[in-house]
C-alpha cells in the first residue's frame, strides 16, 4: 500500500483532545487562547462566549475554558430543523 500515513502530535492536538474529552454533549468547548482570538470576532456575530472557569485538564493543569453559544437559539433550532428535513428527504 503506497498511501501515505500521517500522525499529528503536539500541543494543539493535545489541547483539542482535552477540550473534547472535558466537554459536554452538544457544546463547543474552547481554550482561553482560542477565546482570546475569537473575542473580537464574536462582538458583532451570532455567537458569544461563556466562561466555564478553571477546569482541570489532564497534562495541562487548571485552564480557563469557555463555551461557545449562539445568541439566537430560535435561529439555531430553525437551522437544525431544516437540516433534519433535508436528511429525511434523501
Amino acid at each position: 500500500n503506497l498511501n501515505p500515513r500521517y500522525c499529528l502530535f503536539g500541543d494543539t492536538v493535545n489541547t483539542a483532545s482535552r477540550m473534547e474529552s472535558n466537554s459536554e454533549s452538544d457544546k463547543i468547548h474552547i481554550s482561553e487562547f482560542t477565546a482570546a482570538l475569537l473575542q473580537a470576532e464574536t462582538e458583532n456575530s451570532d455567537f458569544f462566549l461563556e466562561s466555564r472557569g478553571l477546569v482541570a485538564i489532564k497534562g495541562k493543569g487548571y485552564l480557563n475554558t469557555y463555551w461557545v453559544h449562539r445568541k439566537n437559539k430560535s435561529l439555531l433550532m430553525a437551522i437544525s430543523s431544516e437540516a433534519e428535513l433535508e436528511i429525511s428527504e434523501e
